[in-house]
Order: C-alpha cells, then structure tokens, then sequence
C-alpha cells in the first residue's frame, strides 16, 4: 500500500475498525445550484442516507414520497416503497446518460442515480482508496495560502461507478482530507473541487461533515461563486 495512503487510513480510524463495519448511516442536507440546473430542485429536508462499505450500495429515505426510498448500485437505480414494493427502476442506469450535458434535464431515477453513487464515494473515502483495483499514487504537493497539502491521485477501475475514473484526493498536514477534484462525467464533465471540513468522530471513524463541490476554473481552483453541490453530514452512525 502507498506509505501516505496508509498514514492517512490510520489517522482516519485505521483498516483493522473500518472492516469491523457493514455500513454506515447519516443525516444529510443538501443544496447548490447543480440540482436548479437539472430541472429538479432540492429541498432542505434531511433524509436518512445509508450506504454500504464493502460494496457499492446505497439507499436514501425518504426519496419522492415520504414512504419511499431510492435503492443504488451500479447495475441497478429504483425506488421503491419502504415495505418493498417496486414504484420504478432503471438497470444499466449510468447509459441513459450518454450525450448529457450540465443543464440536461434529469428525472427521478437520474437524480437518484447521482445521490448514490456520489454519497458512497463520499461516506465511503478515503477507505475506498484502498479497495481492490484502485491504483493510488502521489503527485505534486497544493499550495493553499501557507498550507502545504500533498494529493493522492486515484485511478479507479471500471468496476466502480463513481464521478469519473481519475480523481484527486487533497491532505493536510494532520492527513484530514481538505479537498477533492474530479469530473462529473454524467453531467457533462464539469470539473469540480470539493472544499470538505468540520471533521468529525463517528464510531472511531473520522469523517468530514461539510462538504462543497464549485465549478473548478483554469488555474484548477474552485470558483467560490459557482457552488453547484452542498452536502451537510449528521447522526453518523457506523454499524456491524
């Protein structure tokens, strides 16, 4: 494993806690202008987001209705009802997006989609940089105003459904995640940095609970006025 990959897995709870683990459980708040773009606006209601840690799984309650659900993996999309009844579904879900653009309408099941693969990614970093077929190696070290953040480069396989297959993981020197770069290949391929901070404990877990992904600019910093996703993270609950 990448001697700074391992430092950071420790410093985030260590493997030997995490793989004690099934899945975790949080609150989230969600918001920016992303979601205006695609014809499908998000509300302030918190919802209950379960995402799976040992495969690409995820769910979020309640999701159109308040007795539904959304069920993501990356060969299926659905929602369903709480006691399981099917309401839509979508396999293959990731081809409905060919030829989409940032302002290319979404519907329910695209929407849901986005939320499960970018919140696995999310809940589930930077432990996900260590599972089987990422290739993790580090590159220049980020200058930010008089802190020093050395970037982890991932390369993940197709296998993963994630926002694109070459993102950049960005630490501080007490190896918390600061920031996060990538492509959003199903809207288009806007570039994004992702400002993350407010660190917190769960479970012997740490996690940052506010994330902000802007339009990143030529010079590869976020433009701070083009905030396209906001994600608040409560209650987070790992669990066996």
């Amino acid at each position: 494993m990448n001697e700074l990959l391992a430092r950071i897995l420790d410093a985030h709870g260590g493997m030997d806690r995490w793989n004690s683990y099934n899945k975790v459980e949080a609150t989230i708040v969600s918001g920016g202008g992303l979601f205006a773009l695609k014809g499908a606006p998000q509300d302030s209601t918190p919802r209950r987001m379960t995402v799976w840690l040992h495969e690409e799984r995820s769910s979020v309650v309640p999701y159109g209705a308040p007795d539904q659900r959304s069920m993501f993996t990356p060969d299926r999309i659905a929602i369903e009802k709480l006691d399981g009844t099917l309401v839509a579904e979508r396999r293959a879900p990731k081809d409905s997006f060919t030829g989409h653009q940032m302002s290319t309408p979404w519907d329910a099941l695209d929407r849901a989609y986005f939320n499960g693969e970018a919140v696995w990614t999310y809940l589930t970093t930077p432990f996900l940089l260590a599972m089987d077929g990422v290739h993790v190696e580090e590159t220049d070290a980020w200058q930010e105003g008089q802190a020093t953040w050395r970037v982890l480069r991932a390369y993940f396989p197709g296998s993963i459904e994630t926002h694109n297959l070459i993102q950049d993981f960005f630490f501080g020197e007490d190896l918390m995640l600061r920031r996060h770069d990538y492509s959003v290949n199903i809207a288009g391929g806007f570039k994004a940095a992702q400002l993350t901070s407010d660190y917190v404990v769960a479970n012997g877990i740490r996690l940052p609970s506010k994330r902000r992904a802007y339009t990143r600019g030529q010079d590869r910093r976020p433009i701070l006025e083009m905030l396209m996703v906001s994600i608040d993270f409560s209650e987070v609950q790992f669990q066996k």
